[in-house]
């Protein structure tokens, strides 16, 4: 029994996922480990990423591949592409989910800290994705699914550096979508709206500001992990055969 869609198609696909360890991203990197997929993930957090693989081992009687490295480093991203390939063969779903939601004054940021938060949040969508898709294009194509917001959508002021990341990852997107789409490779995002991980829990997500949002929402309910799963797992399936350069908002129904 499974709380996660079953897309066939997803059996044994090589899939890699930045930021898989907690989050968002452990429920993807659950998600796609539920399909029977050969996953791997990139993270940092030691105790959180090993922790998932247990935990998952356990459920599935599978562990997906645990790889350590920093995303802000061109030359990490690369070697823990060519990890995962080594274990999974060529990556043919993609999944760059991994970002760094900090909130900051305009004051206080610097272009040490402007270059670290669009690193984060979006350069390393980019060379992720370079460093698969001659792999992925020789596989006979795939599918790439980035994860955006909606914060840049909503005018929220408290990230401008955030947003302004996540703006970008729409329009790289739409661009790859278009350079990709003649070699059978899919590029479409995901725009989750305010979900509740353990992350928003601890450090923003206060009663009444989650009051607030949930008169926002047109599904009067907090939204969880699990729920940006499922438009995940459609992207990169064959099911969305037909869907490129798309952003599927999954925000409760504020947009």
């Amino acid at each position: 029994m499974t709380q996660f869609p079953i897309f066939p198609d997803l059996k044994d696909a090589s899939v890699l996922i930045t930021g898989g360890g907690s989050g968002i991203g452990a429920a993807l990197t659950e998600g796609f480990v539920a399909q029977g997929a050969k996953v791997s993930f990139i993270d940092i957090a030691d105790k959180a990423s090993s922790k998932l693989c247990a935990s998952l081992e356990e459920k599935y009687g599978i562990s997906p591949l645990y790889i350590k490295a920093d995303l802000a480093d061109e030359a990490a991203i690369k070697d823990a592409v060519n990890q995962a390939v080594e274990a999974h063969g060529p990556i043919t779903v993609l999944v760059n989910n991994a970002a760094w939601d900090d909130r900051h004054e305009i004051a206080d940021v610097d272009a040490a800290y402007w270059d670290k938060n669009v690193a984060i949040n979006l350069r390393h969508q980019f060379f992720t994705i370079q460093a698969v898709v001659e792999g992925m294009k020789a596989a006979g194509g795939g599918a790439i699914v980035n994860f955006t917001s909606t914060s840049y959508m909503l005018n929220i002021g408290d990230m401008p550096v955030y947003t302004a990341s996540k703006g970008g990852v729409v329009g790289l997107t739409k661009g790859l979508a278009g350079k990709l789409g003649p070699d059978k490779i899919r590029v479409n995002a995901v725009a989750p709206g305010w979900v509740m991980t353990e992350r928003q829990k601890e450090l923003w997500a206060t009663p009444e500001g989650v009051a607030a949002n949930l008169q926002r929402q047109s599904l009067r309910h907090e939204l969880q992990p699990v729920e940006m799963a499922g438009p995940c797992l459609f992207l990169a399936s064959k099911s969305a055969s037909a869907v490129t350069a798309q952003v599927l908002i999954a925000d409760g129904g504020i947009l």
